[in-house]
């Protein structure tokens, strides 16, 4: 049951400020991937008191409320007062727990808090744990779709469509010329050809009759599918060196599949995170994955990269391989992990290559998008690239989103033999 909460006015309308607009002014502090002792599934401050630290930020420093907003919250006083702006951020925090983007581990904890709960609170012992919240699948596709926007505005792209080829088959949408009718053919018949072509055969006369040749089709043209994998390097070294490079691939992997969802709905989008192993993750927790104290194993990656495409029935596999470094790390057959993080290491290099001419035998095409420029690094993408006859990029953080999509978009639009 709903309940109707009664407050002060405080000269601010809350419920006319969108939640999308504050989500998307939150992106960055949503798919940070900050390090924090392997805790792969959680962002680098998913507290509830991070939120609203960083809602305060962004709604009193960082110009998200007009001034006469801001006017209006002070009222008399020159300052907004403390109380004040707990408020309002607590109840912002309710709107978006309530319209399902943000879900909270522990609700009966958070009341007993004496946070964000209906009517007289008290003031409880401080709890070790603090309470956390994740981003939902609604909130997850909200970031995806600004993500989209963004890159394909970079792209410089006004319109999506289907994946066009120059096949032709039978289809429901009529666009092309009709033929005649073939066993398997779908019945979407072409009444006016069909009587064309009996009154071409017997003349014109009552009652004409039909025969089986005289039976004509619509042909639309053939939409191709395709079966991808993101496959997404969460090594310690994508955020080393003093740039992140995990956050921005998470953006682009965000955008791709909203990207994929909304406008080819006969595709299928799977994300798989490579470390010490590999793993795949629901694409409704990439926003709160994190990078780890991991090395890089590129085959084990590849493998379950593989094994997850290999089952489609699509007319086009691939998998878009996001990564920053050289292999650094091997399953042997026991199970066990071997690594070496000195260059490139034989035997590492070497199952790799085996792995890529597997998913080039099994018809599984490997794009590269390399974070990193070192020589030795280039030649060993260059030979792995030739060996699968897949593409390689050697993107930034700036332009990484940009090839991912003009290589996405450009692959739809081949001719599919």
């Amino acid at each position: 049951m709903r309940y109707t909460t009664y407050g002060k006015w405080t000269g601010l309308d809350l419920d006319s400020m969108s939640l999308e607009d504050v989500m998307q002014a939150l992106s960055d502090f949503f798919l940070q991937s900050g390090f924090r002792g392997g805790r792969r599934f959680r962002g680098a401050d998913d507290t509830i008191d991070g939120l609203r630290e960083a809602l305060l930020r962004l709604l009193f420093k960082e110009g998200f409320l007009s001034e006469d907003e801001l006017d209006a919250l002070r009222g008399d006083d020159e300052e907004i007062s403390d109380a004040v702006m707990r408020d309002l951020v607590d109840r912002l925090i309710e709107r978006l727990i309530a319209e399902g983007y943000l879900t909270v581990e522990d609700l009966e904890r958070l009341a007993e808090q004496g946070q964000m709960a209906d009517g007289e609170g008290s003031v409880g012992p401080k709890s070790d744990v603090p309470v956390r919240f994740e981003v939902t699948s609604k909130g997850t596709d909200l970031l995806g779709y600004t993500a989209l926007r963004q890159l394909m505005g970079a792209v410089g792209r006004s319109g999506i469509g289907m994946h066009e080829t120059t096949r032709l088959a039978t289809g429901v949408e009529a666009s092309l010329g009709s033929k005649q009718y073939e066993f398997g053919d779908t019945m979407n018949l072409d009444v006016n050809a069909t009587l064309l072509s009996a009154v071409a055969r017997e003349g014109l006369g009552v009652p004409l009759a039909l025969e089986y040749g005289d039976l004509m089709v619509h042909q639309s043209e053939y939409r191709s599918t395709c079966a991808t994998v993101v496959l997404l390097d969460c090594s310690h070294s994508m955020i080393l060196y003093g740039e992140d490079r995990f956050t921005p691939a998470k953006r682009v992997a965000l955008a791709l599949s909203h990207l994929i969802r909304n406008q080819y709905p006969g595709d299928t989008i799977r994300l798989v995170l490579f470390h010490d192993s590999a793993e795949e993750v629901p694409l409704g927790k990439l926003a709160s994955v994190q990078v780890g104290p991991y090395h890089t194993n590129t085959c084990e990656g590849l493998k379950l990269a593989r094994r997850l495409r290999a089952a489609e029935r699509c007319d086009m596999r691939q998998i878009l391989m996001i990564t920053d470094g050289k292999p650094s790390a091997l399953t042997l057959p026991d199970g066990s992990i071997y690594k070496n993080p000195f260059g490139l290491d034989p035997e590492i290099r070497a199952q790799t290559m085996r792995e890529v001419a597997r998913c080039a035998r099994a018809g599984v095409q490997v794009n590269t998008f390399m974070l990193a420029a070192d020589y030795a690094l280039v030649e060993f993408v260059k030979e792995m690239t030739a060996l699968c006859r897949g593409k390689a990029y050697f993107a930034t953080t700036l332009n990484l989103g940009e090839y991912i999509m003009m290589d996405f978009l450009r692959r739809r639009r081949q001719t599919v033999r």
